[in-house]
This record gives structure tokens, C-alpha cells and sequence, in this order.
């Protein structure tokens, strides 16, 4: 799988994929991440990407010129082309406007294959007409205002590289996972979980963990799922109709 990222801050990906799970991805050829400066589709000698928006307001906005030619020069014949076996493209806008990312999102476009290319915002947004005829998809990683969308095209790009089969090396892993309504971990939060040693300070893994009985623990590990969920995330526990919160 394909991740083009278009930013203007192209030093910020120099650290977040070089270690983990997605550098040994990308060390084994599973996962690609292709940078591009949006600076390099000006046109003029200040390289300007932004400008004041219509109508009055603070900040400045991303201008639509050289975000069109850049996807264009990407992607010079999956522009404007439906979704499909034979064009597994997408292009995604991060922004504080968009849908909310979620784990449902990542299964779907992990599942998709071929390529992403991400669009991250910066200063006051960027201009409407990049969402409404460019972007397949608008997207947010949550209820709150970034500085600019290199931090959410990083929690994106992470979240589904995950998925990329093979990339796990256990391929059973992410279906018992938090929030992954598989038929495994039921849209629930993951299970908590205890490792060595058995005793310290004083507190005490639970018995039922260390006997042995396979039956045993699969139901204490969903009780205990359950738990949590109602306890931290009632919300999920609701929309699950698993618990009376």
C-alpha cells in the first residue's frame, strides 16, 4: 500500500515512521510513504501557498491553485475517477471539518489497498473548492483544532498501515483490538491485561489468568471488556446495547 502526503512541512515525517511497526512495514516493502512539498506547484518566486480569505477574517488560507496541480501531477490519470477495482485511489483532506476518523475508517481503507494521498491543512483551513472537487473524502481525527493536518495525516497513515496484511505479525491481532467490531472484540474496548511479574507492590494479577483453563479466561477477559467500556467509554457500551449504563 501507497501513502503520498502533501504538506508543506515535509521535515515533519522524518521521525514518526522511523521506528515500530510501520518502519519494519516499510523495510519489508508492504507499506510506502511518498512525501511531496506543496510548495514545489508555485508559481512564484516566494513559493506563497496561501492568501487572505474572501469576505474578511483572521488567518490565511490554503489556496486551491497549487494543491489541483500537485494531486494532478501526482496522480495525473486517477483524478476525478471513480473509485474502483482498477482505481484504488483516494484522496483525503484532513481538516477539523470532516468526518471523524475512526476505527471503521481505517478497516475500509485499509481493506481498499492502492494508494491514499493526504492533503494536511494548515493555517486557517484551505480553500472550500478543494474539498468539494478534489477531495474523495474529508477527514478529522477528532473534536479539537490542530495547528495543521501533518499530526492527523500521521495518526491515519499509522492506523491503517496496521491493517496492511502482513504487516502485524500476528494477522489475528488487530481483530481483538479496541474498538473493532469483528465478532471478536464487539466494538468494545480491548480487555485489560497483566504481564510478569504476578505479585508487585502488592498487587496481585488475577487468579483466574494463571490457571490455565483457556473457557475461564476468554469469559473473564469479555467481563472484564465490558467493564472498562462501561467505566471509561459509556458511550460505546450504549451503542453496543451490551450494558445498561
Amino acid at each position: 500500500m501507497t501513502f503520498h502526503v502533501l504538506t508543506i512541512f515535509p521535515q515533519f515525517f522524518e521521525g514518526p515512521f522511523e521506528h515500530g511497526v510501520v518502519k519494519r512495514a516499510r523495510d519489508a516493502g508492504l507499506v510506502e510513504i511518498r512525501i511531496h512539498n506543496l510548495r514545489q506547484w508555485t508559481s512564484d518566486r516566494h513559493q506563497t501557498v496561501d492568501d487572505r480569505p474572501f469576505g474578511g477574517g483572521e488567518g490565511m488560507v490554503l489556496k486551491a491553485e497549487p494543491i489541483f496541480r500537485a494531486v494532478e501531477s501526482i496522480w495525473p490519470e486517477n483524478v476525478g475517477q471513480a473509485l474502483s477495482p482498477a482505481n484504488p485511489h483516494r484522496i483525503i483532506l484532513l481538516s477539523a471539518q470532516g468526518r471523524l476518523f475512526q476505527q471503521d475508517v481505517a478497516n475500509r481503507l485499509a481493506a481498499a489497498g492502492g494508494e491514499l494521498l493526504l492533503i494536511c491543512g494548515r493555517y486557517e483551513g484551505v480553500d472550500e473548492r478543494v474539498a468539494e472537487h478534489l477531495a474523495d473524502e474529508e477527514i478529522s481525527i477528532g473534536n479539537y483544532v490542530l495547528s495543521g493536518g501533518e499530526l492527523a495525516a500521521a495518526v491515519v497513515m499509522d492506523a491503517v498501515a496496521r491493517l496492511v496484511p502482513g504487516v502485524l505479525g500476528n494477522e489475528s491481532s488487530a481483530a481483538f483490538e479496541s474498538f473493532q467490531d469483528s465478532g471478536h472484540s464487539e466494538g468494545l474496548l480491548d480487555c485489560p491485561h497483566w504481564t510478569r511479574p504476578a505479585d508487585f507492590r502488592g498487587w496481585q494479577v488475577p487468579d483466574v489468568l494463571l490457571n490455565g483453563n483457556h473457557q475461564e479466561i476468554r469469559r473473564f477477559r469479555r467481563q472484564r471488556a465490558l467493564e472498562k467500556t462501561a467505566r471509561l467509554r459509556p458511550d460505546l457500551a450504549a451503542r453496543q446495547g451490551k450494558i445498561e449504563v
